[in-house]
């Protein structure tokens, strides 16, 4: 089942009722009332009230510096592995809010994972990075950029990456995939289209940290990151073949004409599809979402050694 992505800009109180999110919204509120992605309008009662099945919901937004919301819905939200994402004054998310535990095996597989050795988890880095290299590659043939040079350093990557092959590819991506009078460079606080970039990732942060979790992972410990001051390092390992299928997404807005100097409710509520949209997987379709869940699962198998390969997508054009 596809989670629900429930987004608010505007002040809301959020309470529990009946194992339902109940939203309250001001009188004045009318036409930006919060709702998930495909602005559902059944759940609306007389009372300018929404319900939402707590079952239905994957991630939460808040964007609005009033919003309230209760301990019981925090609580029972946690307990559906919902991921809560907070933003600052600035509409930036600045905040992660997960389960402590939901999997039953977590304590053993915590353990898996602290005890995984340093060949396995260049191994797995190794599979990570040239499956990050080959989307990218086939996101720049899609609009018309060549790139046999980043194919072949996808195939040359070796275990831990240590000529640095990622580097080398991010080079050339990121100097190709935008309009060269943009002569853009990435960098998180670099001017736009850098703003939709990080609020992207920050979405699929949110996606991949849920399904680890829910995989009995622990979102810190990285295979490859491991600054101290981070808390998601695998979830920041793990996402790096979905991030061009958020390029994508933000490719087209740029190059359709779109104003993307600021983060407009169009261009966010084009951002919040990412958990639904459809990628293949072991040569199968599915949404984001469904795909994130086949690749945490099978890096748990990785670290338990019933399996030496973790599952990502593959771009396709």
């Amino acid at each position: 089942m596809i989670k629900r992505t429930l987004y608010f800009g505007n002040p809301a109180y959020l309470s529990l009722k009946n194992m339902q999110m109940l939203i309250k919204l001001p009188i004045s509120g009318n036409d930006n009332e919060a709702t998930d992605e495909d602005k559902n309008e059944k759940y609306k009662d007389r009372n300018n009230q929404n319900t939402f099945p707590i079952e239905d919901i994957g991630i939460v937004i808040l964007d609005n510096q009033q919003i309230t919301i209760t301990q019981g819905l925090l609580s029972s939200l946690l307990d559906n592995n919902s991921a809560i994402v907070t933003c600052d004054s600035r509409h930036h998310p600045a905040g992660l809010f997960l389960p402590l535990e939901s999997n039953l095996e977590q304590s053993q597989r915590f353990q898996e994972q602290i005890e995984a050795s340093v060949p396995l988890k260049k191994q797995l880095w190794q599979q990570t990075i040239s499956s990050k290299i080959i989307n990218q590659a086939l996101l720049l043939n899609k609009i018309g950029v060549k790139s046999d040079n980043m194919k072949k350093w996808a195939r040359d990557v070796k275990s831990g990456d240590p000529d640095n092959l990622e580097g080398r590819a991010a080079a050339y991506y990121w100097k190709n995939l935008f309009p060269e009078e943009l002569q853009f460079q990435r960098d998180r606080y670099g001017k736009p289209p850098n703003n939709l970039l990080n609020y992207g990732y920050a979405i699929l942060r949110a996606v991949v940290a849920r399904s680890l979790v829910a995989s009995g992972l622990l979102p810190t410990l990285g295979i490859h990151h491991h600054n101290k001051y981070n808390a998601f390092c695998l979830a920041d390992d793990i996402m790096e073949p979905y991030r061009p299928f958020v390029d994508d997404i933000i490719v087209t807005l740029v190059r359709d004409g779109e104003d993307f100097t600021e983060l407009t409710p169009s261009i966010k509520k084009q951002l919040l599809t990412i958990p639904v949209i459809d990628v293949f997987i072991e040569e199968q379709k599915r949404p984001l979402m469904i795909a994130v869940q086949r690749t945490t699962s099978s890096l748990a198998k990785c670290f338990s050694g019933n399996q030496r390969k973790i599952i990502y997508p593959v771009f396709r054009l």
